[in-house]
């Protein structure tokens, strides 16, 4: 007898079962649930039950490929949705701790998910167990007359008790086929399927809901730091959605910190109840959780503490609810125009806006948590013969340590290394500043952030309050800046920008994350960050929650292809220049139009320009070879900067150029064509300084340095103090 003959291999010659659709598999899987009904009701359901109806509806076995265990475990949560439909009343009539125990009397009928594909471990696809999931809803306490959103409604188990109390629904699903099982299980309410995280930004504006249950993806384990992460992504997009006087109920996991990051700013986390992992049992993990009730204040409420509690079971956690859970701080008046009855719930905004989109004020200030950094003037009367206060004492030395020269902060932390300038540069005194930055309170304390770095962010903001001198009509391409008269139509006036020229040591990341900061917490929540390397984003993501921020906030706009709408309400997009540079394909936008359309053409936000060198020979010039065309890295850098006038921008660079004329990149700095520097042409400036040799490149760091626009630190060990210009 040959092996081809064995029973083992005798149907390996059969015809491959055809893959069905999405709907496809969702209608069978539907026929599965619609099976499961009887047994569910009137005894248990057992795996060879389950198997033997999942191979009729499929029309072969999981060995042949016909159908897998997810769609078994989506099979069950499916009957157990469709049970509660049809017993919906008589739960309704009777108290919470009794239904409680009529559900877990049902949950125990079906056998413990013991498979687990491949996608749902990477979706992180555990849905609510139907016991857990009536202990949120009675959190929610949703009523007719509320819309509940369900940013990530699985097979549909949270939602089925909002739909039984008589709320409308909006839902939403990332997997092809949850979501077509979800419009079979809960027909006509359209179901969207745009990622969780983005739901504030993908939502159709209309859709304003009252209440929000969410059960986000997270890992556990060796991850914790990434569950925070994508929880909090979650919980922060839902709650910006939510109406003010709403509710969001919250499964989270359990080293989740409620009231950590953004969200305290949104809205009080009320009650929060640490859930032992037993709860999960049926469904393939023990995983501590912890169950969060976030009320999002009406305007003017003050903020409230969270209870803490820990819950040995859900009929005490349950308990916990009805004790100690405060009503809605705001009334259930649900907008007319919050109710979805359209088929499409996720919107994508147009691809190609020339008009700018207004930044939405939904994130308030929380007084507690944001402090404006107060500093005091340093007299230096006494420091210049005949008290002349712009003078300085000067050394005999090469270099000098640094410190604030015009400013004393109190209560900030030295460098944590010693910092040093050129005699050059410390022998002349920027100016008095005015501006008084936002930070996080306690980023002084902590030594997050130096006393020099806090000086950066001053003087950055100091400089950004300020115009360049005169008008300027940019050309339809952004390739040049005309300059005219004021009141010429279409002429516009740029915002001062300002250059940090720091060497090794001075920590310029944490001074840019410093900078971006103080204009989030402005309410200015979009911002670019451009760099030469991708790979630079996890350095930008280190500096950034140093400060308090959240990682994801930092955006790789390499997420989203050349021709799709960026769909953010805030972020930091981070992005190379390489990328910055990428022109029309086709029908694709240019990615510098992409940009454009996200921002806006009232854009005022921070434009980091990194390691800006990268920018150089943006105009070109002549060479000993003949003449050199302009760098297109270059270019693209002057067409952002000429088409978004109000935006403040940032250089980053220790060596900023080799040659003068490679600061073409800096239009923002004023080092031509204004009445200081009466020069018709950038190439008039650049003559007159080279002929200067590197004495006049010297004063332009000075000057620079004197109107407040540059800054210059080293450490001290470095043996070489890099100006804005490197010296031959």
């Amino acid at each position: 007898m040959s092996l081809s003959s064995l029973p083992l291999f005798s149907g390996r010659d059969r015809a491959p079962i055809r893959p069905q659709s999405p709907a496809e598999r969702a209608d069978r899987i539907l026929e599965v649930a619609h099976d499961l009904l009887a047994p569910l009701t009137h005894s248990h359901v057992d795996t060879g039950q389950l198997r033997e109806f999942l191979e009729s509806a499929f029309g072969g076995s999981d060995a042949a490929g016909a159908w897998t265990w997810k769609d078994a475990w989506d099979a069950l949560e499916a009957a157990q949705v469709l049970y509660i439909k049809q017993i919906g009343r008589s739960l309704c009539g009777h108290s919470a701790p009794a239904t409680l125990r009529r559900l877990e009397a049902i949950a125990a009928r079906v056998p413990t998910h013991s498979h687990r594909s491949e996608q749902q471990l990477r979706r992180q696809q555990f849905s609510t167990p139907l016991p857990l999931a009536w202990v949120l809803a009675t959190a929610a306490d949703p009523q007719p007359g509320d819309v509940v959103l369900e940013p990530s409604a699985g097979t549909g188990l949270l939602a089925v008790f909002a739909r039984i109390r008589g709320a409308t629904l909006i839902l939403n699903e990332l997997d092809d086929l949850r979501a077509a099982l979800l419009r079979r299980l809960f027909r006509p309410t359209p179901v969207g399927q745009g990622d969780a995280e983005q739901i504030h930004d993908l939502l159709d504006p209309s859709l304003v809901p009252s209440i929000v249950l969410i059960n986000p993806p997270f890992t556990v384990g060796a991850h914790r730091a990434c569950d925070r992460h994508a929880a909090q992504a979650h919980l922060r997009s839902a709650l910006l959605r939510l109406a003010s006087g709403g509710r969001m109920v919250a499964l989270t996991p359990a080293s989740f910190q409620p009231d950590s990051g953004y969200l305290a700013e949104l809205a009080s986390p009320t009650l929060t109840i640490s859930l032992s992992g037993d709860v999960y049992r049926r469904h393939g993990t023990t995983v501590d959780t912890r169950l969060t009730v976030y009320d999002k204040p009406v305007a003017g409420a003050p903020a409230s503490s969270p209870r803490r509690r820990d819950a040995s079971s859900l009929s005490s956690a349950l308990e916990m609810i009805l004790q100690h859970l405060p009503a809605r701080p705001g009334d259930r008046l649900v907008p007319p125009q919050a109710t979805p009855s359209a088929r499409t719930v996720i919107t994508a905004a147009p691809r190609r806006r020339r008009v700018a989109a207004r930044l939405e004020e939904t994130v308030p200030a929380a007084p507690a948590a944001i402090a404006e950094i107060g500093y005091h003037p340093i007299d230096r009367a006494d420091d210049g013969p005949s008290g002349d206060s712009a003078t300085p004492r000067m050394s005999d030395a090469l270099y000098q340590a640094h410190a604030p020269q015009r400013i004393c902060i109190p209560g900030a932390a030295d460098h944590p290394t010693p910092l040093v300038q050129s005699v050059a540069l410390a022998s002349v005194l920027p100016p008095l500043p005015h501006y008084r930055p936002r930070l996080y309170a306690g980023l002084l304390e902590s030594g997050a952030l130096s006393a020099a770095q806090i000086e950066s962010v001053i003087y950055a903001g100091e400089a950004h309050g300020d115009y360049l001198a005169g008008a300027g009509l940019p050309g339809e391409t952004f390739d040049a800046v005309a300059a005219v008269d004021e009141g010429t139509p279409g002429a516009v006036r740029y915002r001062r920008g300002w250059f940090l020229g720091d060497g090794t040591g001075a920590g310029k990341g944490r001074q840019v994350a410093g900078i971006l900061l103080d204009n989030w917490l402005h309410g200015r929540r979009r911002a670019l960050w451009l760099s030469f390397s991708s790979r630079l984003i996890e350095d930008a993501r280190r500096d950034w929650t140093a400060l308090g921020g959240d990682a994801r906030d930092i955006a790789d706009l390499s997420r989203w292809s050349q021709d799709t709408a960026i769909p953010l309400s805030q972020g930091i997009l981070f992005l190379t220049y390489a990328t910055l540079r990428v022109g029309e394909r086709k029908t694709k936008p240019s990615r510098l139009q992409q940009l454009l359309d996200w921002l806006g053409a009232g854009f005022d936000g921070v434009i980091v320009f990194d390691e800006a060198h990268a920018m150089a020979n943006a105009a070109g010039g002549k060479t000993v070879r003949g003449d050199a065309k302009p760098s297109e890295q270059g270019r693209a850098g002057l067409r952002l900067q000429n088409a978004l006038p109000e935006a403040r921008v940032v250089y980053v660079s220790a060596t900023g150029a080799t040659e003068l004329k490679h600061l073409a990149y800096a239009s923002r700095l004023g080092l031509w064509g204004t009445p200081e520097i009466p020069f018709a042409t950038r190439n008039e400036f650049i003559a007159a300084i080279e002929q200067g040799g590197v004495a006049a490149m010297e004063m332009v760091c000075r000057d620079l340095k004197a109107q407040g626009l540059y800054a210059s630190r080293s450490l001290s060990f470095d043996g070489v103090e890099y100006d804005i210009i490197e010296h031959p």
